[in-house]
């Protein structure tokens, strides 16, 4: 398996050079340079299947030639046998046809861990194989940032540096990066926004020389390996519900695009998905997008759903690169005019066309707490705020009620207490392994929205607290 980027001027990689580049050397994301595609027959039967053997079957195409089949299976048993739920993402049904996936069984009780404790993992296999060390850099908006560390921090060969906005995620998102300890853990807050956060990252992996030869790795969802992961429950869920005898919809709380792209991977690799739903909350540029072909930036504004408080979604851009006929030199003409006037639109028909399978809707504060008051007083099932904007979204797009509706659960409520709170509930208390969570000492540093602070700590900081 190859892969190109979506600016179409980056050389073709294999997949552990994917794995360690993360973005291109061009500024564009990577992506397969051919989508494997199954059968029914093959989808039917992988019915019944523990959740690493169906993970195995999934993304073995993905993998091809850079890791043993031996080696990757090993890894898979290992990652999803460290969830705490059997079925690693089981489904609660809300109403008649109407579903939850629970995608928080994780170590940090969010649906990143199925990324990144994988990506963890794999970095371990692949740097010690070639005998190299790496500094992991990532931003996130709140749960990318403490799997991100879960899922790294017993690697022997990175060094980890997490950013994440001062003040703007919760008091346990926050918690769950700061009390890891570890010589290679690294959390800085930054006064700003994600966005900014985001955006010193995809800056640091265009000009790496502040690093002095070392390699710069991306937990981000710009690293293929997280969509990958991703794309591994739409099947889980289909195959529980009947499919691929029957289609399928899905609704998913979106920030950066990453989690339903892999939906759309799925639906293009063989999986019947008839409706993607893009559940956002007021910071709703992939709503203004997918409603009224707008994709122009707009003012962050805080919410009781932080992880979706995202001004510029990454991973549009991969979308953009096949409505686009997968021509690199346009996409990146359309990248460089955004950049520069913070606007995009596409060829109505081109638009239209995407239409065919998105749905959307931006849900506020009020009508999220609304929803998560609804749903237990209903069923008895505590959203978190992400997941609820996710079922309010699917109740009101939905195409058709004989389609069974599956809203992704990306978060444990227990990591966001002020939206229960606020929906006039009692807060859920922490689960065992996280129960002492705020009697730990916090390890944080405070940095000014500054890319030149950010990288002279990270040069200051690296090799195990020794100048890189």
């Amino acid at each position: 398996m190859r892969y190109i980027s979506t600016r179409g001027q980056a050389p073709a990689l294999n997949f552990e050079d994917v794995l360690l580049a993360g973005l291109a050397s061009d500024g564009g994301l990577y992506v397969p340079e051919n989508l494997p595609r199954f059968t029914q027959e093959e989808i039917a039967s992988w019915a019944g299947l523990p959740y690493h053997e169906l993970a195995f079957n999934v993304m073995r195409p993905f993998v091809a030639g850079s890791i043993s089949d031996a080696d990757f299976k090993a890894i898979l048993k290992d990652t999803y046998g460290a969830f705490a739920h059997s079925s690693v993402a089981p489904l609660r049904q809300l109403d008649a046809n109407e579903w939850v996936m629970e995608l928080f069984h994780g170590p940090t009780l969010a649906f990143k861990d199925f990324a990144l404790q994988l990506l963890g993992r794999l970095l371990d296999h692949f740097l010690t194989k070639r005998g190299e060390r790496a500094v992991i850099l990532g931003a996130t908006s709140g749960d990318t940032g403490s799997a991100a560390i879960e899922g790294c921090r017993r690697c022997e060969s990175v060094d980890i540096f997490i950013l994440h906005p001062h003040n703007r995620v919760s008091d346990v998102q926050r918690r769950q990066m700061t009390t890891i300890a570890g010589d290679n853990i690294h959390n800085i807050a930054i006064e700003g926004n994600f966005d900014d956060c985001q955006e010193m990252v995809k800056n640091s992996f265009a000009d790496q020389g502040f690093l002095k030869g070392n390699r710069l790795v991306a937990v981000n969802s710009i690293n293929w390996a997280r969509i990958m992961a991703q794309i591994v429950y739409y099947f889980h869920a289909a195959l529980q519900l009947g499919g691929p005898q029957r289609s399928m919809a899905f609704s998913v709380p979106t920030g950066n695009f990453g989690d339903i792209f892999a939906g759309y991977l799925a639906r293009n690799m063989g999986l019947p998905i008839s409706q993607l739903v893009v559940a956002t909350n007021r910071n709703d540029i992939l709503h203004r997008f997918m409603s009224g072909n707008r994709y122009d930036k707009d003012t962050l504004h805080p919410s009781l759903s932080p992880s979706m408080d995202i001004m510029v979604s990454s991973n549009f851009e991969r979308l953009l690169f096949d409505m686009h006929g997968r021509n690199g030199a346009l996409v990146k003409e359309l990248m460089e005019s955004f950049k520069q006037t913070g606007k995009l639109s596409v060829e109505d028909e081109r638009w239209t066309e995407t239409r065919r399978l998105f749905d959307s809707l931006a849900v506020d504060d009020e009508a999220t707490c609304a929803t998560i008051a609804e749903v237990y007083r209903d069923c008895g099932e505590l959203l978190d705020p992400h997941t609820a904007i996710g079922v309010h979204a699917a109740r009101e797009c939905r195409r058709s009620m004989s389609t069974p509706m599956i809203t992704l659960g990306t978060a444990h409520p227990v990591k966001f207490p002020e939206a229960v709170r606020k929906a006039g509930l009692d807060e859920p208390q922490l689960p065992a392994h996280l129960a002492d969570l705020f009697e730990r000492a916090e390890r944080c540093t405070v940095l000014p929205n500054s890319l030149t602070d950010i990288q002279q700590f990270v040069a200051a900081h690296g090799n195990r607290g020794k100048p890189l």
